[in-house]
């Protein structure tokens, strides 16, 4: 059994950096999938606090990891038209990949027409990858189908953005996901629970995924939003952390 965790640390956790690691002590994850690992250096000292083996981030690019499972291989890939590249982790005893993701931010048509074109180039690049068991997770930065969305909890900024946009939106980008013939793992095993993620000091939207093939649903063991008082200082996200089995 693999515990994957998926964490956006917010503007790469420098200064925040105790209480990001408690909040990773607290899921003892096998492999963290990070958005906003901007600082290498903070990526670099929660692993090595946590005993990881491996680890790797950029300040070019906004997904990181730390592993203490054998990494065989990593890479980041960043398709045409898509403004972040995602980061592509294999690991060695099992052969599982996992693709960290953190699409375009902000809430509005424009915006979310942009990340229905990254999530759509992610999907072509995965697609010429080697067959076998692999999975999806991070910051989609967008609302499921049938999800509710209060424009009125926004900021005034970015209450404008989305009213000149439309104040009706249109999300669609999780859809590509579900047309695609990916499982969203949090809503399989809590169809009735909201499982916001975002943000920590008012939830209120579910922005954090982890997607498996459908053929592959039943490696997926649970998944769980790891909310509470204790992680609101950490970041603006609240993790999500997945068993799964490897085998």
């Amino acid at each position: 059994m693999i515990r994957l965790l998926s964490y956006n640390i917010r503007f790469g956790g420098l200064g925040r950096e105790a209480e990001i690691l408690a909040a990773i002590r607290a899921a003892s994850p096998d492999v963290v999938i990070f958005q906003e690992a901007t600082r290498p250096g903070v990526i670099a000292s929660l692993a090595g606090s946590m005993g990881m083996k491996a680890w790797d981030a950029s300040p070019r690019h906004s997904v990181g990891f730390m592993s203490r499972l054998e990494v065989s291989q990593h890479s980041w890939h960043r398709p045409p038209g898509s403004r972040r590249a995602f980061l592509e982790l294999v690991l060695a005893d099992s052969g599982m990949r996992i693709y960290g993701i953190h699409l375009t931010p902000v809430h509005n048509n424009w915006t979310e027409g942009w990340r229905a074109r990254e999530l759509k180039a992610v999907l072509a690049a995965v697609a010429q990858k080697p067959v076998g068991f692999h999975l999806l997770t991070g910051d989609f930065n967008t609302l499921a189908p049938n999800e509710t969305f209060d424009i009125r909890r926004l900021p005034p900024r970015l209450r404008l953005l989305a009213w000149i946009g439309g104040r009706t939106l249109r999300w669609k980008t999780i859809q590509i996901m579900l047309d695609a013939e990916y499982v969203d793992g949090y809503r399989r095993l809590h169809p009735d629970d909201p499982g916001h993620t975002f943000p920590t000091w008012d939830p209120h939207v579910r922005l954090d995924y982890l997607f498996v093939p459908k053929a592959a649903i039943d490696r997926l063991r649970s998944c769980v939003v790891l909310d509470g008082p204790q992680v609101v200082a950490a970041s603006d996200h609240f993790p999500l952390l997945a068993e799964l089995d490897a085998s």
